[in-house]
């Protein structure tokens, strides 16, 4: 460590040159990284929602109908030029209207009035359309455009077009409120006007290389583009605050910067070391997620705490060489509060401590495992457009959902009594397929390819069926159940279903696996990493048990307050309040350690809290004023429940922490001395 020391010091320039540099190529890159809104493309190829969009891709032109465009005040002849002039429009595929399910030159009284009310009630017009995946916001303005103000849309497409236009501005207005927030609480624990800049200098640096390296990757997924950056500045700014505050402390020591930096380096890294690695190896779990986008995210994660840890490390170092006087320049009183006296009042309630905390652990767990679950986007804010009108379909027609069928082509006769028996199910409102919208009794290769085409491939037969139900819950995944049942009847496993229920229902499958993957891996990983810093057996387990209470408390709390959580918001968060928490436990009980070694058991956790304590609320305070602040901001709602389970987890973790672990240390003393290598802690004679 002092050689590289050495090395950086000599070549402080080139160092700050080097950085400086590869930071503005990344910020220019960056700009060059698509983000990608779509959820579908984060299934793991295998699964069956996934294997019906190739398939469909292959063999029909039209995509699944996913959005709804309403235009109020219409006759049916202006209704069918409106049909005319959406087909028109660059990126919409297929527009399903009254006409494609009725016969519109009999008289619309003769046609059953359920299968009428669907599409045309009122003198509104409901159209179902196709929209071209990755041009949304563009597909859907021209929509506007044409239907002007009066109308409406709702659906996946909106969703995501929305979801597009607010992230830049959302970020935007994140920053705006967090770099603030995090500069005050960086004074308060500095002696430095200036010392925060640093702070955010070495780890914006970073920030912006693992921004601009992403592309070689190609592409993010919104919630790694929405999370990732801000989070590897929440949980890697402790690794900044570790370096410099030993350089402040070395240079009482010394007058010379250089030797106070080397002797900096030197005794920060293994604290550094140990803190970036539970929380590298907490991200890694993320990566082995079926459900990619976890993954996306943990690749993300992973590599900014890399470049976080090499930037404090190198660029950190050179740089503060470099700028260091105008730390002594703007120099200002200690704004610290006294922390002593806290100690003794932790270590008096330590038996109370242990039996609230085992008291609500029991429940929080079975909690937190049964709490209700959402799997998509959800809707739109009321405030927006898409919220508005969003409500105004459902008032006006209710809600529709799409499920389309793929079966091979064929067996007209099998499938007629599929579409029939498809027709009888609860919550159907509409079958189309190619033997109740044309019939039986016409081959459809007498007919022209442009009325075929919709319903027949070279292979394939296609059904779509209209419900009248949301994309998610236990309704709408009990129609995808029965759909793909009644169909596995007449076509076993050759039978494909597809659509915007289908796929959340996959992903609900997909993620619930997932949960028990990534939940070990994180445990399992930090243990070892944790037993490898402490070479204990008994104090990985104590710290765990601390982290992890605070991790189902958190989890819990949408159980008991009846409000359903995003699930992979759930799942990420599961890991990343383990892995980014776990510090503030390690800086304590590496204290704690040292100071046991001396005194005794009591003594050291009174004399460890008073000196930690602040340090800790430091780092709770900045990961909880991030978390809070993307809550806040985001309309996103996976963004938005992981920032607030993130602001509410700091704040947990930082009263387990300094609560519940110092109780277990203290009445386990005994075991961890027996079950802690060379652990020498004192003994009163």
């Amino acid at each position: 460590m002092i050689s590289i020391a050495e090395k950086i010091i000599k070549h402080k320039k080139a160092v700050v040159i080097a950085f400086v540099l590869f930071a503005l190529i990344s910020t220019v890159a960056q700009f060059f990284v698509s983000v990608n809104y779509n959820m579908v493309d984060y299934l793991p190829e295998d699964a069956q929602s996934t294997t019906a969009m190739d398939v469909m891709e292959k063999e029909f032109t039209a995509e699944v109908p996913d959005t709804r465009v309403m235009v109020r005040d219409v006759s049916l002849q202006e209704a069918l030029t409106y049909k005319e002039k959406l087909s028109a429009i660059d990126g919409v595929g297929e527009v399903i209207w009254l006409d494609d399910v009725v016969d519109l030159k009999t008289p619309l009284e003769i046609a059953d009035e359920q299968t009428v009310e669907n599409y045309y009630k009122d003198g509104n017009a409901l159209f179902s359309i196709s929209v071209r995946s990755g041009d949304e916001v563009a597909i859907t303005d021209a929509i506007y455009e044409l239907i002007g103000e009066d109308g409406a849309i709702a659906g996946e497409a909106i969703n995501t077009a929305s979801s597009q236009k607010m992230a830049g501005t959302e970020s935007m207005y994140a920053a705006i409120l967090l770099v603030p927030i995090i500069i005050f609480i960086l004074i308060v624990s500095t002696t430095s006007w200036i010392e925060p800049v640093f702070f955010l200098t070495a780890i914006g640096v970073s920030v912006l290389i693992n921004l601009g390296t992403n592309i070689f990757i190609g592409e993010v997924s919104f919630v790694t583009q929405s999370v990732a950056p801000i989070l590897q500045l929440a949980v890697s700014l402790d690794y900044a605050v570790f370096l410099l505050h030993s350089f402040s402390d070395y240079r009482k020591q010394t007058n010379n910067p250089e030797e106070a930096m080397q002797l900096a380096m030197k005794k920060s890294f293994p604290a550094i070391t140990a803190s970036a690695a539970t929380t590298f190896f907490g991200f890694i779990a993320l990566t082995f997620m079926k459900f990619e986008i976890g993954s996306d995210l943990g690749i993300n994660l992973v590599k900014g705490i890399v470049l976080s840890f090499i930037s404090v490390m190198v660029f950190l170092p050179a740089f503060t060489l470099l700028f260091y006087k105008w730390m002594d320049k703007t120099q200002h009183k200690n704004f610290v509060p006294s922390f002593t006296g806290i100690g003794n009042f932790v270590a008096k309630l330590k038996i109370p401590s242990l039996l609230l905390v085992f008291a609500i652990l029991v429940p929080s767990f079975l909690a937190q495992s049964n709490t209700a679950f959402t799997y998509g986007l959800g809707e739109q804010p009321e405030t927006t457009r898409a919220g508005s009108d969003f409500i105004e379909i459902k008032e006006e027609f209710g809600e529709t959902t799409p499920i389309v069928l793929l079966v091979p082509k064929g067996d007209r006769a099998k499938e007629t009594e599929l579409v029939q028996e498809l027709e009888n199910l609860n919550y159907v409102t509409s079958v189309i397929a190619y033997v109740n919208m044309v019939g039986l009794v016409i081959p459809p290769e007498y007919l022209d390819e442009s009325i075929t085409k919709e319903f027949y491939s070279e292979n394939y037969s296609r059904i779509i069926i209209n419900t009248n139900q949301g994309t998610e819950g236990d309704i709408p995944f009990s129609i995808v159940q029965k759909v793909n049942k009644a169909a596995e009847r007449y076509y076993g496993d050759k039978a494909l279903s597809l659509g915007e229920s289908v796929t959340l229902y996959d992903i609900k499958n997909v993620v619930n696996k997932d949960n028990i993957v990534v939940n070990v891996l994180t445990v399992v990983t930090i243990a070892i990493v944790l037993l490898a810093t402490f070479k204990s057996i008994s104090i990985p387990l104590v710290l765990l048990i601390t982290i992890q209470s605070a991790v189902w408390i958190n989890l819990s709390i949408p159980y008991f307050t009846s409000s359903p959580l995003v699930f992979v918001g759930y799942l990420i968060i599961s890991t990343v309040q383990l892995a980014a928490t776990v510090d503030y436990a390690i800086l304590l009980t590496e204290a704690y350690q040292h100071n046991r070694r001396e005194m005794s058991a009591k003594k050291a956790i009174m004399k460890t809290l008073d000196e930690k304590t602040f340090s800790i609320s430091i780092s709770a305070a900045i990961l909880s004023s991030v978390g809070f602040i993307l809550w806040m901001t985001s309309s996103n709602p996976i963004v938005g429940s992981i920032g607030l389970l993130l602001g509410r987890g700091a704040l947990l973790a930082f009263v387990m922490v300094v609560f519940l672990l110092p109780a277990m240390l203290l009445v386990f003393d005994k075991f961890i001395k027996k079950t802690t290598y060379k652990a020498n802690f004192y003994e009163e004679k």
